[in-house]
């Protein structure tokens, strides 16, 4: 039986395509309905609106019956992010709703269940991490700085004198901190899609959830074809030797 009080909550449908497995989320308010994580050996492009269909299904819910959409919007994948991105504005346009776009390292703090100050980790390529600083607190997220493109030696650098810090997500993988006793790496991989939801019911409690057309990805870098295009550029520029 459904409650008055279930029935004020908005139902959410969550995407999370900004990691290489991704995952899928329908929740009522902060109540989780249902979660299904991707395959990272899977594209997106690939199994995205199966999951979709599969994940409303468990939920009991139909796609009309969406309240709003939570996506993440990075950084990641850049891939992965437009797939994820270009999914959420196409329903909510469709079916005339407000997106809620999150933050992917937000979303990797929350999932950690871990408290206190996190710095979230996601890979960016080329052996480099997304990196950002955030303190959790009963579910609760707040940014302490903005995300940054890093190595994994400028992450030492970055936040070496904090005391006490928890390490979280597949960036972790790659990061091998100093011997300081206080710090805590936790390098396993999570279905983020859970978390999109809840911070972006968040969001929606705040008011800050946007018009289709609004969302915009975060992407912090460049892309690689940016990147090569602004190297080509630049020797093109520099002066050819006699």
């Amino acid at each position: 039986m459904i409650t008055s009080t279930e029935k004020t909550e908005p139902v959410i449908l969550a995407i999370e395509t900004a990691t290489r497995s991704g995952g899928v989320a329908v929740a009522r308010g902060e109540q989780v309905l249902a979660a299904r994580a991707g395959e990272a050996t899977v594209s997106h492009s690939m199994n995205l609106i199966e999951m979709i269909e599969e994940t409303l299904q468990e939920a009991g819910v139909k796609l009309s019956e969406v309240d709003l959409f939570a996506v993440a919007e990075g950084p990641g994948s850049f891939t992965g992010l437009r797939i994820g991105l270009a999914t959420v504005k196409a329903f909510a346009a469709h079916l005339n709703r407000k997106v809620a776009g999150v933050s992917t390292l937000a979303a990797v703090a929350h999932a950690s269940g871990a408290t206190g100050e996190i710095i979230a980790l996601l890979p960016a390529g080329r052996g480099e991490v997304f990196a950002q600083r955030l303190s959790v607190d009963e579910g609760n997220v707040a940014a302490m700085d903005q995300a940054r493109h890093l190595s994994p030696s400028a992450v030492t650098e970055q936040y070496g004198e904090i005391e006490r810090l928890t390490f979280a997500g597949e960036g972790a993988r790659i990061f091998t901190p100093p011997g300081n006793p206080n710090w805590i790496v936790m390098d396993d991989s999570r279905n983020l899609a859970p978390s999109i939801a809840l911070l972006g019911f968040v969001n929606y409690r705040e008011g800050k959830s946007v018009a289709p057309e609004d969302l915009r990805a975060v992407y912090v870098r460049a892309s690689d074809a940016e990147i090569n295009e602004q190297w080509l550029r630049q020797k093109a520029q520099q002066p050819t030797q006699a």
